[in-house]
């Protein structure tokens, strides 16, 4: 398999320490009743940009040199990377532009500006921003840190594996977001390598999960991003993907996908009965647990991934009766 080992997950932990939290894994009750076994929420949400990106992003740009950082950085994203990184370049003194596209909510944008990173605006899809991106590098000399598909992204993300065998050691389950799976193929790694007999199981959306089609075809393939709730986990997986795919196809037990009403009920229940405001990325993991998708046997970790959605949105999803008109749209 090609990919990424624990130990370059482990060197990228003593690389961010201090840099970014080692978040709470809070037992739910609630989910705990229902399950019958106990649920942990692994709180990537509480993190200083409101998602786990902080951890890769972080770590690509430490591992830099200081040529690298000096002709700037580049990046698309779908929101939360964008900001992870122009948090880190901003640490390091770095110039960062961030590519996105018009999917992308207004609220995620105006985050990445408020760090003082360049937007780019380019299109309807990540796929269109990760060209204007690899423009910026060609043409531009900047140095690109990819959202996803990048060792050191990759081996950031798999610090939270690390977090949770450490923790809690009994874990059997663990269900993990997915999308272009750097977080997915990053914390499998690290719990199949710490907690063999655990699973891990990807959960996405079923409107434009790229990722699971590509699973599905053997290959990457390019797949049409469309509007939902989990706008953080929209966008291509890359035609020429060198490293996530093959690690979510030997690393993953199973990938789960969710409709818009299930994604919507999980981020209800993230604040009604956790007390936690969750983006549709970083809720559907409960949502999947809600619906009664996954077959739990033993103790779980739930990793909510973020906390970014808009709060206009957000409002009319945890309002009981709202739910409908919220479901499939976008904060903007």
């Amino acid at each position: 398999m090609s990919g990424i080992g624990l130990d370059r997950i482990a060197a990228a932990q003593e690389r961010i320490s201090g840099r970014v939290r080692r978040t709470q894994l809070a037992l739910s009750d609630s989910l705990s009743a229902r399950c019958g076994h106990p649920v942990y929420l692994k709180l990537e949400s509480h993190q200083p940009t409101g998602s786990f990106k902080l951890r890769g992003a972080t770590n690509a740009v430490l591992s830099l040199g200081d040529d690298a950082k000096k002709r700037g950085l580049a990046t698309a994203s779908t929101g939360n990377h964008g900001r992870a990184l122009a948090h880190a370049a901003k640490a390091e003194g770095a110039r960062a532009v961030i590519c996105m596209s018009a999917l992308v909510p207004a609220n995620k944008i105006d985050a990445v500006k408020a760090l003082g990173a360049e937007v780019r605006i380019v299109g309807r899809s990540q796929d269109d921003a990760q060209e204007e991106a690899e423009r910026l590098v060609r043409e531009e000399g900047l140095t690109a840190i990819p959202p996803f598909d990048h060792p050191d992204v990759i081996a950031g993300q798999g610090t939270i594996g690390l977090e949770i065998a450490d923790t809690r050691p009994e874990t059997e389950l663990v269900l993990v977001p997915l999308s272009g799976g750097g977080l997915a193929a990053g914390v499998a790694a690290a719990i199949k390598a710490r907690l063999p007999r655990a699973r891990v199981i990807g959960i996405s959306m079923a409107r434009g999960a790229a990722m699971h089609e590509s699973l599905r075809a053997g290959k990457p393939v390019p797949v049409e991003e469309l509007e939902t709730l989990a706008d953080s986990l929209g966008g291509g997986i890359g035609l020429e993907n060198r490293y996530t795919f093959a690690m979510c196809r030997d690393l993953l037990d199973d990938v789960v996908l969710l409709s818009e009403e299930e994604i919507a009920e999980g981020i209800r229940h993230a604040f009604h009965e956790e007390g936690e405001v969750v983006e549709g990325a970083g809720a559907v993991g409960i949502a999947a647990l809600l619906a009664g998708r996954i077959d739990v046997r033993g103790p779980t970790v739930v990793l909510v991934s973020g906390r970014n959605i808009d709060e206009t949105l957000h409002r009319r999803i945890v309002n009981p009766g709202d739910a409908a008109q919220s479901a499939g749209a976008r904060g903007r």
